[in-house]
């Protein structure tokens, strides 16, 4: 995720102090993988240094100065431009699990045992998502659900995979 541009985009709404957008995209995006406050700073200075946005204000208080932070006209052309650009598609052609299944395959290792524990890891890792979906809110179902949906997706290429290993030796063989 560009975190760039969410924060350009949070900062339509009004401008904001660093803080503030740290907590704003740790509620609707960190879902477990909170933004670091070093992180925002620095991609808020760039941002600044692009002239993206601009220092709304500074406050003085016991700490140190607290600059708030708002979206130029250039930050919201910007943000408009990456919302309409559609997101390239992942084909995974070169996926390091295929590359794993045909190297067992050419040492003589087996497949079988390697398809079987990145099954297991891929079900382990769907249970827990469909605990934390059942318990979230509608922005942690869609989010679980986008995961799961890729991880049912392998679980399918997984299963064909070990349909076809003994095709798949002779050709790599």
């Amino acid at each position: 995720m560009s975190v760039s541009h969410t924060l350009l985009a949070l900062l339509e709404s009004g401008p904001r102090h660093g803080y503030d957008l740290k907590r704003a995209y740790d509620e609707q995006f960190g879902h477990g993988r909170p933004v670091a406050y070093g992180q925002v700073y620095s991609t808020l200075s760039r941002l600044l240094k692009g002239g993206m946005v601009e220092v709304a204000g500074v406050e003085s208080g016991d700490g140190p100065e607290r600059k708030r932070y708002t979206i130029t006209d250039a930050g919201v052309t910007d943000v408009e431009k990456w919302l309409r650009t559609p997101e390239s598609p992942e084909p995974y052609l070169q996926n390091t699990l295929y590359t794993k299944v045909v190297l067992a395959l050419l040492s003589g290792r087996s497949a079988t045992d390697l398809l079987d524990v990145q099954r297991s890891e891929h079900l382990k890792v769907m249970r827990e998502l469909t605990r934390r979906k059942v318990d979230g809110d509608l922005a942690d179902r869609l989010i679980c659900d986008h995961a799961l949906f890729h991880l049912e997706a392998d679980l399918r290429w997984l299963e064909l995979t070990a349909a076809r290993l003994d095709e798949l030796a002779e050709a790599v063989r």
